[in-house]
This record gives structure tokens, sequence and C-alpha cells, in this order.
């Protein structure tokens, strides 16, 4: 392999310092270069040349060094004041946009390093002159520039259909919920198993379980829930299955925080659920657990292990998710507990079923600068119920069909790491070693 000659910087560059402010720029009809990934505009211009841009300033401060973009650009155009433009002097000596692949590319190895500082982590243009770059004949810089440019190209367009192909699996797998819950995905199964016992029936046995665990004391008496309205029902259900209230087959129960002041009360050996934790997921492991001690202090209660939760505040898109409690533990007051103690309701079922209305569950909440939702917003929940055995035979079959999905998803994944390793491949064959 043939070996370039490496030349300094200052050699065959010159280098301008930016000279607009950009808090001050007003816009114009001339491109202006800052340190992020987008172009602004000025209605003035510093440059009417080819140049490679660079940030005299780290990207994340903070004492940390880095630079996320390192630009080029030609023509007219303005430069902020914490940029400097490096111009090649003779372009048939070194080309602009073959320099800025090079400085680019290469970044975090030539131009970072350079960068010091305690607080304000910058760059110098005196230890940017002093950078050494590759000189090879100006018609094999040429030939780089023009095979960099048709991959950024093809690796842009795989890009977009990677991310297309992500798109369409995260709408399949919302389908493949949709038909869970509406019974079509077990059509074939309900014409094997005709003789199924039906869900009024299954209701009608939680109903029976209730009060003789009321009669017992062991449960509360709950006030009556709303009846369902027809216009409230959003799709038809196959023979067999009842439309309810969730709280009609389950315990609806909101969690409470032991005070963070008294020590005592944490760091114990009771798991405690965030609403932050819930995130469509099933639930191992706790970030925190409280203490006997800190348990007796609230009216908080041991969620079973195979409750289902759901976060009632959260930020972002945190509130309305939902998971599976795998462990026992409480919860905080902004989570909603979901404990089934009748024996006829399979936990994997519900939670599939929130994650199929997830957007719609989120709509359920009210407020002001936090909208949340509450315990009774999810005890009046209308769900369709199945029959005790097809609701196994539906979690079994979205189990499967998800399966099939991750499998999709590693496969893109795969694309997606195969094409930046191609380009790293590309980029140490073009550079490196030379």
């Amino acid at each position: 392999m043939f070996k370039w000659n490496f030349i300094q910087l200052d050699e065959v560059c010159t280098f301008e310092k930016g000279k607009t402010g950009l808090a001050k720029a007003v816009e114009g009809k001339y491109i202006l270069v800052a340190t992020g990934k987008d172009r602004k505009s000025c209605d003035n211009y510093q440059f009417n040349t080819k140049a490679v841009c660079i940030p005299l300033v780290s990207s994340t401060g903070h004492g940390h060094a880095s630079l996320k973009n390192v630009h080029y650009q030609e023509g007219k155009f303005a430069l902020g004041t914490i940029l400097v433009a490096v111009i090649p002097k003779d372009e048939n000596i070194l080309n602009a946009q073959f320099l800025h692949l090079y400085l680019s590319r290469l970044k975090d190895t030539i131009l970072v390093p350079l960068m010091t500082g305690a607080a304000n982590v910058t760059l110098t243009v005196t230890k940017l002159k002093k950078v050494k770059v590759p000189l090879p004949p100006i018609e094999e810089q040429l030939r780089i520039v023009s095979l960099f440019n048709r991959m950024d190209t093809e690796q842009a367009e795989l890009t977009d259909e990677i991310t297309h192909q992500q798109t369409l699996l995260k709408k399949l797998r919302q389908s493949i919920l949709q038909e869970a819950i509406e019974g079509k995905l077990t059509a074939s199964w309900r014409e094997k198993n005709p003789t199924v016992e039906s869900a009024s029936v299954l209701l009608e046995k939680i109903k029976i379980e209730k009060e003789k665990l009321f009669e017992e004391k062991k449960i509360k008496k709950q006030k009556p829930l709303p009846p369902i309205n027809k216009n409230e029902i959003p799709f038809d259900i196959p023979n067999g299955w009842e439309w309810c209230r969730l709280g009609d087959i389950s315990n609806v129960k909101v969690g409470s925080t032991p005070s963070r002041p008294i020590t005592e009360y944490w760091n114990g050996n009771i798991n405690w659920v965030s609403s932050g934790e819930v995130a469509n997921n099933f639930i191992y492991s706790t970030k925190e657990s409280i203490t006997e001690k800190g348990f007796n202090s609230t009216s908080l209660i041991i969620y079973p292990k195979g409750s289902v939760l759901v976060a009632m505040i959260g930020q972002g898109k945190t509130r309305g998710q939902t998971s599976i409690l795998k462990i026992n533990a409480t919860i905080n007051q902004n989570v909603a507990g979901i404990v089934f103690e009748y024996n006829n309701i399979i936990s994997e079922y519900i939670w599939n079923f929130f994650l199929s209305r997830y957007e719609l569950t989120r709509s359920g909440a009210s407020g002001g600068n936090q909208p949340a939702l509450n315990g009774t917003k999810i005890k009046n929940t209308l769900l369709p119920l199945p029959p005790l055995k097809e609701q196994k035979e539906i979690v079994k079959k979205i189990e499967s069909l998800f399966k099939i999905c991750d499998e999709l998803e590693s496969q893109i994944n795969s694309s997606k790491v195969n094409a930046q390793m191609m380009m790293q491949s590309v980029l140490k064959e073009a550079f490196e070693d030379k």
C-alpha cells in the first residue's frame, strides 16, 4: 500500500474566525454556519469560497471535550464567532471537500484531543494550524470524495428504509394487539373449542367470589361502577365475550410514599415501585426499597406477583404506560395497582389490553401543568373480556407473534450495524495506514 505525505495545515490553508454573533444575526438570504447541524441565515456574508468550518468550543461543555459537527460550506456564507474557517490556499493541491471528509470523519481522534480547559473547553487556532493532514495527489483526493459521496447517499437511503421498516414493525405489533383484544387472533381457536365456558359465567363467578370476600371482611364493599353505555363500546366482540369495567374483575388501588426525610423508612427489604419504572415492561426489581417501619407509616399494601401497574403521572410519555409485577412490591401514589384476587383473570391479557390502547389510556388524563389519571378512571376502563381459556390462548398467540417481531427487529438492527461497519471499513481503508 502506498504512503501518503502528511503536511501541517498552516502550510496549505488559511484560517479566519467567524464574525457573526449568532444571537444577534439578522435573517437574510445568505447561509450562516453555526455549531449545530442545521444552517441558519444571515443578511450579509463574510466568505465567498470553499471552506471547512470548525467549532472552537466543546459541543457539550461542562469540562467535557467534544465536537458534534465539522461543516463544509461553499459560496457566499457568514460564520459564527465561535467557529473558524479553514480554507485551502490552492484547490489544485488540497481539495476542501477532501479536507472536510478527513477532519470530520476523524475529528474524535484528530481534533477533540487538542481541546483543553476546565469549565470552558476550547480548541485554539494555534493548535489547529499544527494539525497534520494527508496530501495525496489531487486525483486521489477527488476519487475518495466521490466514493464517500456515493456511500453517504446509499447509507442515507438505507437509513430511510430501516426507519420505514421500524415504523412498519411498530404498526405490526400494534395491529397484533388490536386484533387480539377484538378476538380476531383466536377466531379459528373458537371454532375448535365451541363449548368453552362463556365470559358471562366467568363474571358471575367473580361476582359471587366478591360477595364471599366481603362477607368474610377480606375486602371492602365497592361503590357500584357506572353502567355500560352502548355509545362507549368501540368495536364488536365475539359470541361468548362480555364487555365489563376493569373494576368488575379486579381491585384497583393507588400506592403511597413514606416520608423522604425519615431515613429509617428507606433502604429496607420491601420493593417499592415509582411511576418512572412503569414502562410497558415486566418488573423484576426496583430502584428503591422501604423498611417495615416505612411500610407501616402509610396505607401501603403489598401487590402480589402478577399485579398489573399503570403509571398515572409521568414526564413525557411515561403517563399511561403499564407493567406486570414479577415480584411482590409496593407502589407510589402515582401508580395504580390492579390486583386479580379471583383466579379467573390472566394478568398478561390485561397487560396486553393496556398496551393495545396506550394512547387512549393517556388521553384519559386531566389537570393543569401535569395531567394525571386516577384510580377511578382506571376502575371505569371498559374491557372486552374473553373466557378464561381464551385469555390464555390470546396471550400465547401474542407471545408467539411478538417473538417473530423480535426476530425481524434484530435483523433490521443488524442491517443498521452492518451499514455503519461498512462505512467504518471504507474510512479505515481510505485514511488509515497511509
